[in-house]
Parts: structure tokens; sequence; C-alpha cells
């Protein structure tokens, strides 16, 4: 009976072009910036009235991160616009980590210098920056020095933690007066490597501690609640998603899924792509995930 779901992650390993297995690479990596001087960052100004219930500060808020924040990006400026009246900046690139948006590091890096994580501090004085990265660990970011998580583990997560110490330096700095609140993501189950991301997740929160940072934990609106680290393409349907048709796909059975048959990591129910792009389906664990960010932002405005 394990038989099909094993293939099924196999050939989404196989798919995942934009983020790629923790333990191996996919057969495709994903392009790199056509023009490395250039900037791909997006910007989305707040909404032109604030909902009733929106705080009195609307926030500037900067999105960076891997194919999981390219996907999730239109859908979080929504609800942060909506919500909160905030002013959204976004420039997430897929199959990147952290080390990507490391100043320094612009030409061993998938992300151009102008949209370094300092240099978009430095350009858009945000409030927040809101970084989303699952700890893509397979070897192709050459920042990474070829550190991958199946091939030594304890020195992946030594260089996870001195990048994330380094890029929330780099953050701060860029700030000056005004630093920004930096607020790390948690990620979602994963059934190939569930210990990497309980790691991965810890040193966010460490890190977080140690900085005066802020967590989101994101992941935890797509884990069952029988387990936090327990994979499941379906979950149940929430108020919300039998309220709103299209986020509860499967009604007559009270779930929703979260995966596509083929890609076990994405929350895309549309079909990955070779040129990365936000996701244009609707689909309920980008919007899961959207929604959690945007609580733990407007839980820090009171």
């Amino acid at each position: 009976m394990r038989k099909p779901w094993i293939v099924g992650v196999l050939l989404g390993v196989l798919l995942l072009g934009a983020c790629g297995d923790p333990a191996s690479g996919p057969e495709g990596a994903p392009p790199a910036p056509e023009v490395q001087g250039s900037s791909a960052a997006t910007h989305q100004g707040a909404a032109a009235s604030p909902r009733a219930s929106a705080p009195a500060q609307a926030p500037t808020v900067l999105y960076l991160g891997d194919s999981l924040a390219m996907e999730n990006q239109k859908v979080l400026g929504g609800l942060l616009r909506d919500e909160l009246h905030a002013k959204y900046t976004s420039a997430p690139y897929s199959g990147t980590t952290l080390c990507d948006y490391l100043e320094g590091t612009a030409v061993r890096s998938l992300v151009p210098a102008a949209d370094k994580a300092a240099a978009l501090v430095r350009s858009t004085h945000p409030d927040f920056v809101v970084l989303q990265f699952w700890g893509n660990s397979w070897g192709y970011t050459p920042c990474m020095d070829g550190i991958t998580y199946a091939a030594a583990r304890a020195k992946y997560f030594a260089r996870y933690a001195a990048d994330a110490e380094r890029l929330t330096e780099q953050i701060a700095a860029a700030g000056g007066a005004r630093r920004p609140k930096v607020v790390w993501v948690l990620q979602g189950p994963d059934p190939i490597t569930p210990d990497r991301v309980r790691r991965v997740n810890a040193l966010y929160e460490e890190q977080a501690r140690a900085s005066d940072g802020l967590v989101a934990d994101a992941g935890r609106a797509v884990s069952p609640a029988t387990g936090r680290y327990t994979w499941s393409q379906y979950l149940p349907c929430t108020a919300y998603e039998h309220a709103h048709a299209a986020y509860c796909t499967q009604p007559g059975r009270d779930r929703t899924a979260l995966h596509r048959d083929d890609d076990y990591l994405h929350f895309c129910l549309a079909p990955t792509t070779s040129t990365p792009k936000p996701c244009p389906a609707r689909s309920p664990g980008i919007l899961r995930l959207a929604r959690a960010i945007t609580r733990a932002v407007g839980a820090h405005l009171g």
C-alpha cells in the first residue's frame, strides 16, 4: 500500500525545480536572475483605506525567501494590505537559502546585489523583515560552499546558524536607528527528513530570542493537530475554508488538499513551472501560511 505514495514523493522530488529536496538536488536547478545588477523586488502600497479593525500603526513589511515565499508573495501582500494597511515589498528567489541574501555574496549567489536583504532594508525602510526559508540543503546555491544536509549534517546546521546570525546583523546595521523586527517563519513538516526541519525551526527560534526578533509559526497551520511535524497531504477544512468553497477542496470528506500529488513540498495547487512565479491558483496551504504570518505581524503591532 505504501508503494504509490513513495513513487509520488519521488516524482515530486524530481519536479522540485524551485526548492529541491533537502537530501538531494533536482535534475534541473532553478534559473539564476537574468541580470545580476537588476532588482526583482515588487512593491505594493498600502490599501486606500484600512479596515475598521486595522491597527493605528500601518507597518512597512519586506518579505524575502525561497520558492515557498515566491508562491506565497501575492496572497501575503494582499492580507497585509487588507488587514494591517501595510506597505509591502517582496523579493523572493526560488532555490535560495540564507546566505544568498547576505551582502558580499553577489558573485556566488542566486540573488543580485540590489535585492540583498540589507540593500532592500536601506531602500524600503521596513518595520518588519519576514524571512521564509525551507532551508535548502542540497548544494545548488554556490554560497553554501557545497555543504549539504545529507553529507555533513553538523556542518550544515553550524553554517545555517552562522548565516542566520550574520543576516540578522546585516539587517540591523542597514536599519540604523530604525532597526526592523526580523520575523522568522517556521516551516511545515517534511516527510523525507522531518528532523532537519525541526532543527532548522529551532535555529530560527534561537536566533529570534538572541536578537529580539519574532517567530511566526506558519508551519503549524499546515500540520495535523495530532503532530506538529507529521506530514499530511490533506487536513480537515477550517471554518473559513468551509465558508469559502474554493478553499475546501473535498467538502464531502471534510478535508482540503495542501499539496499536489506530485509535489510534497510546495503548497501551490497549480503545476510547478520552469519559471518561478507567484501561485496562480487558490491554494488552502498558501492561505493558511499567509494568515499565520499576518497574525504574527499584527500581534506585535498591538
